[in-house]
């Protein structure tokens, strides 16, 4: 009997889907795209109105060929790729691949893989929307002509192997001329006066900070500045003139949308961009929960709509009332405006099933998966929770014919705080310090007087977290582009990390310079986010798509030509290490592979020695006594390996302790990754640890 057949992207997914539909209907999965533009060139046939040429991807033959099997057999074909231009334009082209009619009704979308959505979603089936694969379309022919037209300039001017990109290069700008103001910086000295005072009534130490004179703020530049008023405060009575008492509110952050998880995750799970949305994408196309089954665990992972479904507000709210009680709610549901420029076509990221809890689900998911559903879920059950609130007190402290101040702040409800705070880029303020009970016109003992110099500080690095953040704020990119914009840059060795902050490379300079000379709209911010906004007017079908392209192509082929006949080669030098190339004795240098950095011999192509990079830890294998070496797996993460491997499999993740054994059996001590903050034993018979 012929069955209805839907497809879905992913494997995960189809069996997510195939558990709520039943045995009428078969599930297969595409595995993402089927069609795109060649890798070999650039595919877009500029005279013809930027027509894409569109090829079958390699390997794709035999599931082509399943799917057309599958399809000419079924009763009814239905698309049900992801809710966003992206899935849009994979049903499209798996509709132009199966002959399937593109004003048939065959798409079906949903938000969440939920029974209830998908059985509502299979019986509303749309015809595919065009305008949304037009502005997948054009993002893509956009950004082929950008790499495919600069990308062969800088190989042949600089190196090969570079790229250039739209939004890539918008971001690299960014790391590099971030660099340039801390190069530039010039650090102000500035002095600080705090008096440690007591107040007589209730014993009670409070510091105060040097404000002014008669209201008005001075600003110490010297050390003779701060010695002066030292001078002509020290023997003055400092006396209480204004006390002020106020209640401050802290209201909870909202919901997640794509970029804000990202930042969060980075903040305070260490995860990069890719990490984050792998399990995101994991947590919502389904996880094998005992008792329920297959069960997509979050709402779709990449929107930025802040908006919340009737239903999962009151499903929050009763949960708040019942685990939390009446003081935890507030009167009415929050609800949250989403930003002018956001697509609204989603809900924000939320818990699909709430009364699944994290600590519910922990057997059933990876580590990674874990912990981005536990921030989930408690930053969407905070989103509905009552605000925090601070009893306050600002005092001024009269001593002489200057004021110093004091501020007091105490937690008096703790309301969403009790479940989740935000995090934050900079560093915390003081959550609480407590002021004595204060009376205007008291005089309070004064115990000591402190002057501290200090410096102002150059703007901080971008980290993954303020790097999206940025781009978010200019409108550059979307949310799905952040995680492939950032893989790019760092592949190509624009960029690199330290200590979790992105820092130009030389080379990352040369091409941001010889785009900024050259091709300065495609590193411009301003250009950049108006072409975003163009793009989205492609998806409500106001403008057409042809138009955009046409109207950026113009100056841009000028410029290329210009770029071109002007360039000349710029050589940009290798980085050199102490690594004596033991074939010819020359020092070698850092290259940049597929696989990250390498070393290679400078004096190629005589002499074409080169190696991975070795980290010594200064530690032995408790195996073999080899060295223990620093290495990286595949996808970048840090190990720690036997110099003899494969002979000898010593590995571990938690970082070697240098110089020291366990003093219970002599075998290593490592230090525990993550928030474990503690050294323990390697060997497992030994029950060795201490706190860091």
């Amino acid at each position: 009997m012929a069955t209805n057949l839907v497809i879905v992207e992913s494997p995960a997914k189809a069996k997510t889907i195939k558990q709520y539909l039943g045995k009428s209907y078969t599930v297969m999965a595409s595995f993402g795209h089927v069609r795109d533009l060649p890798k070999s060139k650039m595919s877009i046939d500029i005279e013809h109105n930027f027509e894409p040429n569109y090829i079958t991807i390699r390997g794709k033959g035999d599931l082509l060929a399943k799917l057309k099997k599958a399809a000419k057999e079924a009763k009814k074909v239905y698309l049900a790729t992801d809710p966003d231009r992206e899935g849009e334009a994979i049903s499209w082209h798996l509709a132009k691949v199966l002959g399937i009619d593109e004003r048939e009704k065959c798409r079906i979308t949903f938000n969440e893989i939920t029974k209830t959505a998908v059985k509502t979603a299979i019986t509303e089936p749309r015809a595919i929307d065009l305008d949304l694969v037009d502005a997948q379309q054009a993002r893509r022919v956009l950004d082929r002509i950008v790499g495919y037209s600069i990308s062969p300039i800088l190989w042949k001017k600089v190196r090969k192997g570079l790229s250039a990109g739209r939004v890539q290069s918008v971001a690299c700008k960014l790391i590099c001329d971030r660099e340039k103001e801390i190069e530039n910086f010039q650090a102000e000295e500035y002095w600080l006066i705090d008096a440690l005072l007591q107040d007589a009534k209730s014993g009670m130490d409070f510091t105060a900070e040097f404000y002014g004179k008669k209201g008005k703020k001075i600003k110490l530049t010297s050390k003779q500045e701060a010695d002066e008023i030292l001078k002509q405060v020290e023997g003055a009575a400092f006396t209480v003139l204004d006390v002020k008492a106020g209640e401050k509110k802290r209201n909870p952050a909202p919901p997640f949308i794509t970029s804000t998880l990202q930042q969060e995750a980075s903040r305070k799970l260490g995860f990069t961009v890719k990490r984050t949305m792998m399990a995101a994408q994991n947590l919502y196309e389904g996880v094998t929960v005992p008792g329920h089954g297959t069960v997509g665990l979050i709402t779709y992972m990449r929107t930025d709509s802040l908006r919340i479904s009737k239903e999962a507000v009151m499903e929050a709210r009763s949960y708040i009332k019942s685990q939390y009680g009446d003081a935890y709610l507030p009167a009415s549901a929050r609800v949250y405006k989403t930003n002018s420029s956001a697509q609204d076509a989603h809900e924000a990221i939320r818990p699909t099933y709430l009364d699944l809890t994290p600590a519910e689900l922990k057997s059933c998911l990876t580590a990674d998966m874990y912990k981005l559903y536990k921030l989930i879920w408690e930053r969407f059950v905070a989103c509905q929770m009552e605000s925090a609130v601070y009893n306050t007190v600002n005092a001024d402290i009269g001593a002489g014919s200057y004021v110093f101040k004091a501020n007091g702040r105490q937690m008096k409800f703790k309301g969403f705080m009790a479940l989740y705070v935000e995090g934050s880029d900079e560093a915390e303020e003081e959550q609480n310090a407590k002021l004595p009970p204060l009376t205007i016109g008291e005089t309070v003992k004064k115990e000591k007087l402190v002057s501290s110099q200090h410096f102002t500080q150059p703007p901080p690095r971008y980290t993954e977290a303020t790097l999206i953040k940025t781009l978010e704020e200019k409108g550059i990119g979307r949310p799905s582009t952040y995680a492939p914009t950032i893989t790019t840059i760092t592949a190509r060795g624009y960029v690199t990390r330290e200590k979790k902050q992105f820092l130009p490379t030389e080379l990352g300079k040369v091409v941001t310079d010889i785009m900024a000379l050259h091709f300065n709209d495609i590193v411009d911010v301003a250009f950049t986010a108006n072409m975003e906004k163009e793009l989205d007017s492609i998806e409500e079908g106001s403008v057409d798509w042809v138009n955009i392209i046409r109207e950026f192509y113009g100056p841009f082929s000028e410029h290329l030509g210009k770029a071109e006949a002007e360039l000349k080669k710029v050589k940009v030098a290798d980085e050199v290490s102490d690594v004596v190339c033991e074939k010819c004795g020359r020092l070698m240098v850092y290259k940049m592979g597929r696989f990250g950095k390498f070393l290679a011999c400078p004096g190629f192509p005589e002499c074409r020695n080169a190696k991975p990079i070795v980290k010594e830890t200064g530690t032995l294998c408790p195996k073999c006594g080899g060295k223990v070496l620093e290495k990286k797996s595949q996808r970048g993460k840090k190990y720690f390996g036997c110099e003899h491997n494969p002979s000898c499999d010593f590995m571990t993740w938690d970082t070697p302790v240098k110089k020291e054994t366990c003093p219970k059996c002599g075998s290593l001590l490592l230090q525990k990754t993550g928030r474990a903050k503690k050294i323990v034993c390697y060997n497992e018979k030994c029950d060795f640890e201490r706190k860091l």
